[in-house]
């Protein structure tokens, strides 16, 4: 009864909001109010992995199984709002929530059994301290929750490189060119690896991690974004 009283007392003291539209949440909802969450412009990339609009992007630039993303970017939409919030807005666990979600959406179509491990693209340490998260790696770890499959940081990136919004293709393949690295071969050698990122622009950085993955052992890797279809 008392934890009750002071639940309710923190609540109204600092109420809990939706993310998108500022409804305050009840009990069982997170992040987001139930219209919001159900009004998501997700994707059904998961229905055709090997072909949607990510594989036609990364065509040519890597030897990818199949690639995913849980919803649609749109200028302005719901979406981009959503990872605004991620990236300048001090939001982690919204990361987290997004990939429960998503591994939910993912665990209901049997694809539990498809990886032996789920990674990021890593921010640079000085950006995450910045930051304090990577937003990636917390997308990852909710995946990971929900599917039963372990998240591992298996790569470390070792150059700070310029923001890639501006950026032609050709540009932001140049400047991811060697700016990662196994943390641990062993760790990656004969593994079907997710490799997980937020947003899936030209495709250059998810491309590079996962050359550099192949290139040192891994079985395969697999890609999974929070959005596809435009940045920031």
């Amino acid at each position: 009864m008392r934890l009750l009283f002071w639940k309710d007392f923190f609540d109204l003291i600092f109420p809990r909001n939706c993310l998108l539209c500022g409804r305050n949440l009840f009990d069982q909802e997170e992040c987001l109010c139930s219209i919001c969450k159900g009004t998501l412009p997700e994707t059904s990339y998961h229905l055709r992995p090997f072909d949607n609009d990510i594989t036609s992007k990364i065509k040519g630039l890597t030897q990818v199984g199949l690639a995913i993303s849980y919803l649609r970017f749109t200028k302005a939409g719901k979406t981009q709002k959503l990872l605004h919030q991620l990236k300048y807005q001090d939001k982690p666990e919204l990361a987290e929530v997004l990939g429960k979600w998503y591994g939910e959406k993912l665990l209901s179509y049997q694809f539990s059994s498809t990886w032996d491990v789920i990674t990021s693209v890593p921010l640079h340490e000085m950006k995450k301290l910045r930051r304090g998260y990577n937003q990636s790696e917390e997308f990852g770890k909710g995946l990971s929750k929900v599917l039963g499959i372990p998240y591992q940081n298996l790569l470390n990136r070792k150059k700070y490189t310029e923001t890639q919004t501006k950026k032609t293709r050709l540009e932001r393949l140049d400047n991811v060119n060697e700016v990662f690295q196994v943390s641990d071969i062993k760790l990656v050698k004969a593994k079907n690896i997710l490799l997980v990122d937020d947003v899936i622009t030209t495709g250059a950085t998810l491309c590079s991690c996962t050359n550099l993955l192949l290139a040192n052992g891994a079985n395969n890797v697999d890609l999974a974004t929070i959005a596809a279809g435009g940045s920031i």
